[in-house]
């Protein structure tokens, strides 16, 4: 289509899917997009005026960069860029030290999929020669942590920690991210956005490039395990403010979120552990190339994989011992209850016995006080001293 006159998204989009042809843009002739994969998937855009507009406009826009790109592709990367990073798989490369995007999977690139559809398993799997099964099977949670040398390329599987949705603070589960080495580039699988690849993707990350494989994966790990320390240390603090509670009023909420948070240091134990023998294995490799400033950052990793195992035991005994003192401290208001309400019991006996005394239908000349004007005075005088006196030994002895 003409970026000029611009009409609906219908002009762009049939079917679901972008359409594959060229167009003319800035009156240029422009190739058909072939380099890209045509299915890609874009969500649904109301058809709004002001929708259209800012469509046509970023396609203007990028068609002055970019004579040469059709306005189809342009579509592409408007829902790409201004929608939030619509499609699942995006490829980079470092040159000349910057990360940038590219469409082509040649030497030195680096392919991140993000919960990946079908055909992007079967592109990049037929691409690459990889096994489907191996890029599919970082997506599913219930994968553990491994690594297992194939025909022409290498998987490395480890555990990230990922917060769950619509929990409280602290409370985090694991979830497999895939690393796929072959010889020529890099490819990472995992089933939702990470900060640990956004990081990357992002350039906030030292020293960074896609040529360098096998360091690349070494910070990925280094990176994971920062993240385990940075959440253990968030669930530590949690764990502190439940415990100024304990003098105040216990809820059942609290007791809930502390099993929560111990649940979340059992999956990282867990975690941590099998990303712990994947790191021991990747030091006996010999096919994996490996240059004397990788094995530094390896031993790094290990280093710090190791010390979020050893927090991780710490802040379990903590949370161990916070619910032992909740459960020590429950008991014991309980016994405190117990305790008053036995004494006021006592205190109640006292007036009970007298008044039942002197409710029996007996001679009354046997009975105190019984034909005096004042007699009921004097009798309910003598009940509240006892009563008095009664509550003055139980407070010495700690009962009231």
């Amino acid at each position: 289509k003409r970026v000029a006159g611009l009409g609906g998204l219908g002009e762009w989009v049939s079917g679901g899917r972008l359409t594959a042809g060229g167009g003319e843009v800035a009156g240029r002739a422009c190739p058909a997009p072939t380099e890209w994969w045509k299915g890609e998937r874009v969500l649904a855009v109301r058809r709004q005026p002001e929708r259209r507009r800012d469509i046509a406009a970023f396609v203007a826009a990028y068609a002055v960069k970019s004579p040469c790109v059709s306005s189809t592709k342009a579509v592409y990367y408007y829902y790409n860029s201004i929608l939030g990073g619509i499609a699942m798989m995006k490829i980079y490369r470092t040159q000349d030290k910057q990360l940038t995007r590219v469409d082509d999977m040649n030497e030195g690139a680096w392919i991140c999929l993000t919960n990946p559809t079908d055909d992007e398993v079967r592109r990049v799997a037929a691409t690459l020669d990889i096994e489907p099964a191996d890029i599919v099977a970082a997506t599913d949670p219930e994968e553990s942590a491994r690594i297992s040398l194939e025909d022409g390329y290498t998987v490395i599987i480890v555990d990230i920690p990922v917060k769950v949705d619509g929990a409280g603070e602290g409370i985090y589960t694991t979830i497999p991210l895939g690393i796929l080495l072959t010889q020529e580039l890099i490819v990472t699988v995992c089933s939702t956005d990470t900060a640990v690849i956004g990081d990357f993707a992002a350039c906030r990350v030292k020293g960074f490039s896609t040529r360098k494989k096998m360091r690349f994966v070494y910070q990925l790990l280094y990176r994971a395990a920062t993240m385990y320390q940075q959440e253990l240390r968030l669930i530590d603090r949690r764990r502190q403010a439940i415990e100024k509670n304990l003098a105040g009023e216990l809820k059942d909420s609290d007791l809930m979120e502390l099993h929560g948070l111990e649940s979340t240091l059992v999956y990282f134990a867990t975690s941590l552990r099998a990303n712990a023998t994947v790191l021991d294995r990747l030091t006996r490799y010999k096919r994996l190339e490996q240059y004397p400033d990788d094995r530094e950052l390896l031993d790094d990793v290990i280093v710090e994989i190791r010390q979020a195992i050893e927090m991780t035991s710490i802040y379990r005994d903590d949370i161990k011992g916070t619910r032992e003192l909740f459960s020590s401290i429950l008991d014991n208001r309980l016994n405190n209850a117990m305790k008053y309400l036995t004494s006021i019991t006592l205190l109640m006996a006292v007036p009970t016995v007298i008044s039942g005394l002197y409710g029996m239908n007996v001679q009354s000349d046997g009975m105190p006080f019984a034909n005096t004007t004042a007699g009921f005075a004097i009798v309910l005088g003598l009940t509240l001293a006892l009563c008095v006196f009664a509550a003055w030994v139980l407070h010495k002895k700690h009962m009231l």
